[in-house]
């Protein structure tokens, strides 16, 4: 390969083993095109070792199922990661090829790859037992049989995606989750016909899990995911926005029973109690002390007392969203403001349509060095001249505000204005 005809001085003087490892820090496209340099570079190029880690997402997405094939064949047992994410024109026949060759797959996203159907899920049940990550979100010819052959050839998957595979049900969930039982990320956004029966499911079978996204699965109840609360200690990220079933009993099981929640997402709940010491989200803040994200827009009950226990038990505290929560005033974001998270942690800060919080509570947050973004939408007696003294000591926060355009006064003298005042948007 390193004759003396190869003029590059470059193959003379460094060794195959070295050049080989300075091309495994290359990219596809920057590999396709060393292969086109020389054939001994073409050689080494397109070695499998290579390719271990592969997405053709920001490459090429109209690839047809020709190049999955050539690339498996190359690569054989040496790929580890595969994303084929958007690519339309790969099919069952392709992935079933890429199956045979490719037996050390770890990592594969099919994600929006509409072709494919069960069969692909049989071929990878069959080849590929080393699989952990698979997503097939917007994959919707994918039924209960991907998941029942998944379960028997996969057992050591740890996260799958099939949002938005809407003829998945209970009996698809029940096969996965009792053969894999190290599932620690399920994302089922869009499954609409999944029931509290699956989560019952989910709850008795995976103790390992720690995110779940079951977003616009409107038909689940506090019933469901009660269970999952008391079957999922380690569980660090729920999603159950679009929910529209759920109340604040699943706050209350989230606080008793999942220790290490980082993020919640919108719960749409509008209807918690009043009284701080029994407020189920006061019991989150108070028992969730690795807590990141708290969104509780629209959660019209919340008081100064949530915002106490978030700024005693949650140092790591990153966003959070108080958004037409029309309760909270100065007070509470002045315990905020002196917590542990707000000095090194706080990032965000939804107060949209919050009409008791004045510039005081801006006074409160100048000592947050970390904070990138405020958001102040209809907070009435929020200032101009308060906003510009918290810029003085956060000059690079972004601040969202809106203020109301001034009416003009009566015109005096016949004379009259020619423009109106404009709304500001800061």
């Amino acid at each position: 390969m390193f004759s003396n005809s190869d003029e590059a001085v470059i193959n003379k003087k460094l060794p195959k083993e070295l050049l080989l490892r300075i091309f495994s820090f290359l990219d596809v496209v920057t590999l396709c095109r060393c292969a086109q340099v020389s054939r001994s570079w073409n050689v080494l190029a397109l070695d499998g070792s290579n390719w271990q880690r592969i997405d053709l997402f920001d490459f090429q997405r109209d690839i047809e199922g020709r190049v999955v094939e050539n690339i498996s064949k190359r690569c054989g047992g040496f790929l580890r990661k595969l994303s084929l994410r958007g690519c339309l024109g790969v099919g069952d026949s392709a992935l079933r090829t890429f199956s045979q060759n490719c037996r050390n797959i770890e990592l594969l996203s099919l994600n929006g790859c509409t072709k494919i159907t069960d069969s692909t899920c049989n071929s990878l049940s069959k080849f590929c037992p080393k699989l952990k990550h698979l997503d097939l979100a917007s994959c919707t010819s994918i039924t209960n049989l991907s998941l029942k052959a998944l379960s028997e050839g996969c057992p050591l998957l740890e996260q799958l995606n099939i949002s938005w595979c809407d003829q998945v049900t209970k009996d698809g969930i029940q096969a996965l989750v009792r053969c894999c039982p190290g599932l620690k990320g399920l994302f089922l956004k869009g499954c609409t016909q999944l029931e509290d029966e699956a989560l019952k499911h989910i709850g008795a079978h995976c103790p390992e899990l720690v995110t779940l996204n079951l977003q616009t699965c409107s038909q689940i109840t506090d019933e469901g995911l009660i269970t999952i609360c008391r079957g999922c200690h380690h569980l660090q990220s729920l999603c159950v926005s679009g929910c529209a079933n759920i109340t604040d009993a699943i706050l209350h099981a989230l606080g008793l029973n999942c220790p290490r929640l980082r993020l919640v997402l919108p719960l749409l709940l509008v209807h918690l109690t009043p009284d701080p010491c029994s407020n189920p989200s006061t019991l989150v803040s108070g028992n969730c002390h690795e807590l990141e994200k708290m969104d509780l827009e629209e959660c019209v009950q919340i008081t100064d007392g949530t915002l106490i226990q978030l700024s005693i038990h949650c140092p790591h505290l990153q966003v959070l969203s108080l958004s037409h929560c029309e309760l909270i005033t100065d007070d509470g974001i002045r315990h905020l403001g002196s917590g542990p998270c707000a000095h090194d942690r706080l990032e965000v800060i939804e107060l949209d349509n919050c009409p008791l919080i004045t510039d005081a509570s801006l006074e409160h947050l100048k000592t947050c060095h970390s904070l990138d973004r405020i958001e102040l939408y209809d907070c009435q007696q929020i200032t101009r001249a308060g906003i510009k003294r918290l810029r003085t000591h956060l000059p690079n926060i972004k601040v969202h505000a809106y203020f109301a355009p001034v009416t003009p006064p009566p015109s005096v003298g016949g004379s009259r204005q020619r423009f109106c005042r404009c709304c500001i948007l800061l």
